[in-house]
């Protein structure tokens, strides 16, 4: 089994004992090592607060409060996948599970190795949409790290406070580490513009931000001028 799908912490809320006692066992079987039960509402909420589930299956009709009371209460502050396991096989419970934020719905009975699969299946969807938003949104390059979404700038985890033509020339340059660019593409990419008039304005920027992400920015290690042909980014050690 994928080890990076076998350390994922399943929890199981489920007023049935015989129930809690054979997915456990059957997971286990199927490589999981942390698995976490949970006989009512009350004690599955406790319980995902505390431990930050990967996965939750939830039973529907729980002694304390349904299911679905608990999954509203887990999606206030989570988006962590929830398989709904009921007995209630009607379309519109169905229905309700995933309009109450469910990822998947299991009726019982139900066969334990089929939970188990559809588990790995959603686990390896979800670590693969978290490699995505974090390859798509984060860069990091030596002791820099971009955050797209957020527009953030850190340098050895401080925050750099950049304003918009900085942030957006200091990404420009980032995504095209070690390589030349030309200040007539830097003006293209920044500002939109033709080059001709921009030549102080792509200078003050570059001085602007010279002084802000170097530790000597008149003896500058990370943004470069290449006489003549423009400037470049080079990644130094983090200590730099």
């Amino acid at each position: 089994m994928d080890t990076s799908l076998s350390n994922k912490k399943i929890l199981i809320i489920d007023d049935e004992e015989d129930i809690l006692k054979l997915l456990s066992m059957v997971l286990k079987k199927e490589g999981f090592e942390n698995i976490y039960t949970a006989e009512d509402g009350e004690g599955g909420f406790t319980l995902f607060k505390r431990i930050s589930p990967d996965i939750i299956l939830l039973d529907i009709m729980l002694p304390d409060e349904e299911g679905y009371e608990v999954c509203k209460k887990i999606r206030k502050s989570s988006n962590v996948p929830i398989l709904f396991i009921s007995a209630k096989t009607e379309e519109i419970d169905r229905v309700l599970g995933f309009a109450l934020g469910g990822d998947d719905y299991i009726t019982k009975p139900f066969s334990p190795k089929e939970v188990a699969y559809r588990i790995k299946a959603i686990l390896r969807r979800s670590s693969y949409h978290d490699e995505e938003e974090n390859k798509s949104t984060i860069l990091n390059l030596g002791p820099f790290q971009i955050d797209e979404e957020k527009i953030e700038v850190r340098k050895n985890g401080e925050l750099i406070e950049l304003k918009p033509k900085e942030y957006k020339m200091f990404l420009y340059l980032a995504k095209h580490p070690n390589q030349i660019m030309s200040k007539e593409k830097l003006c293209s990419e920044v500002w939109g513009e033709d080059y001709i008039g921009f030549d102080n304005t792509i200078m003050v920027h570059i001085r602007k931000l010279r002084e802000k992400i170097e530790k000597d920015p008149s003896n500058p290690k990370h943004i470069l001028n290449i006489k003549g042909l423009g400037y470049k980014f080079v990644i130094k050690d983090e200590s730099v």
